[in-house]
């Protein structure tokens, strides 16, 4: 049994408080999560069920320790996200699942979770607090998805459209997308790559940036112009995400290299294709150490 959820997280202070949920069926405290519902990705799973139970829906940030405990039905993982939420940010217990939300420091937090499983999560997130890369801030690299093949396109190459595959896998992307919920989207102007990122941000209202240095054909002739435009995901403080071709990615993942530490680095994919159509690699950006990449995710939309 597949689940996930967030450790919703604010300052206080010089520290932090995490929110725990009762739940009136359980008699426990533990944090936001919920089943993986038919036809979505855990990080779907995670933005769905915290949005449900606290009535506040998370940017979801750096991923935390996958915990594992048995239930009834066998055995359950449960996937965490750390959620950073405003001092203005009111939860609202749903009234089904959740009867009660309340802020509390981690030490408080840690004698009342119910599942000594979540202790995990929970440690990491006051190790990432004491390091200065808790607050952080996505950074996203997007595969166009799937277009027609090259073979049956005869006319200009910026203007091959996407296969009804990549329909489908567009539609998927710009779910997965609201999970990190990104502010800036910069796109190559071809259309397959426009059509894999225009439906997120007309859904979220913001304006995509064209960039025809990552198109394929201007990589080509200047790298390193595709290059500059890579750079802006780490220069600009923004959630962002990019979208390019195949060709390109080489040298999206020599820029993103130069940001992490060598572990991390090791965890980009290393041989071509580098990702699949419509596949993303999410990076959280540390806010205080500007620049710094705290981790490193690989991420598929749904495949029907």
């Amino acid at each position: 049994m597949l689940a996930a959820g967030c450790l919703c997280w604010r300052r206080a202070g010089t520290g932090v408080e995490v929110l725990l949920i009762h739940r009136p069926r359980y008699d426990d405290w533990s944090f936001p999560k919920g089943k993986q519902d038919a036809g979505e990705t855990l990080p779907e799973t995670a933005h769905r069920e915290v949005g449900e139970e606290i009535g506040l829906l998370p940017r979801l940030g750096v991923p935390l320790p996958t915990i594992r405990y048995g239930v009834k039905d066998g055995v359950k993982d449960v996937r965490y996200w750390a959620a950073e939420f405003g001092p203005g940010a009111r939860p609202v217990p749903d009234g089904r699942e959740v009867d009660e939300v309340r802020w509390v420091d981690p030490r408080t937090a840690a004698r009342m979770l119910t599942n000594p499983s979540d202790l995990e999560p929970l440690a990491a997130l006051v190790d990432l607090h004491a390091r200065g890369d808790l607050a952080t801030r996505p950074a996203i690299v997007v595969r166009h998805a799937k277009a027609k093949p090259r073979s049956s396109w005869s006319r200009a190459e910026g203007d091959r459209p996407l296969a009804a595959t990549g329909k489908r896998q567009a539609l998927a992307v710009t779910r997965l997308l609201r999970a990190w919920s990104p502010e800036r989207i910069v796109t190559s102007p071809w259309l397959r790559c426009l059509s894999t990122v225009v439906p997120y941000a007309r859904k979220a209202g913001i304006t995509v940036r064209e960039r025809p240095q990552l198109t394929e054909a201007s990589h080509k002739r200047h790298p390193k112009k595709a290059a500059a435009v890579v750079q802006t995901l780490f220069d600009k403080d923004v959630p962002a995400a990019l979208c390019t071709h195949r060709p390109v990615l080489p040298t999206v993942l020599k820029v993103l290299a130069r940001h992490m530490t060598p572990e991390l680095a090791g965890q980009l994919p290393a041989k071509d294709p580098y990702l699949t159509p419509g596949e993303m690699i999410v990076l959280q950006i540390s806010r205080r150490h500007r620049r710094r990449v705290v981790s490193v995710e690989l991420v598929k939309p749904f495949d029907d």
